[in-house]
């Protein structure tokens, strides 16, 4: 059928023969639950490539606290926010 899913591209192979490839779609970027920004350092892959065993953990996450999922920013943003309230709390 003609749709998104289905698109393929002709590819010559090494005995000369042309055939066609069906072509995987790209995935979207990771993007910030909270900002909705595009996270950095992780690769546009789809989501079972990402469970299979052949891409390591390394390859799959940032090391931060909530690397991966809320970008650097609001962590930062959060970070700042929670040390601003301890100190409220002294100071009363």
């Amino acid at each position: 059928y003609h749709n998104k899913s289905n698109k393929t591209r002709i590819v010559k192979t090494p005995g000369g023969k042309l055939v066609y490839q069906y072509v995987k779609q790209q995935a979207s970027p990771t993007v910030c639950g909270v900002s909705g920004a595009r996270l950095n350092g992780l690769p546009r892959r789809r989501a079972t490539d990402l469970r299979c065993k052949n891409v390591s953990r390394k390859n799959k996450t940032i090391h931060r606290a909530y690397g991966g999922h809320l970008s650097h920013a609001v962590v930062r943003e959060r970070i700042v926010r929670a040390f601003l309230i301890e100190e409220q709390k002294i100071v009363k």
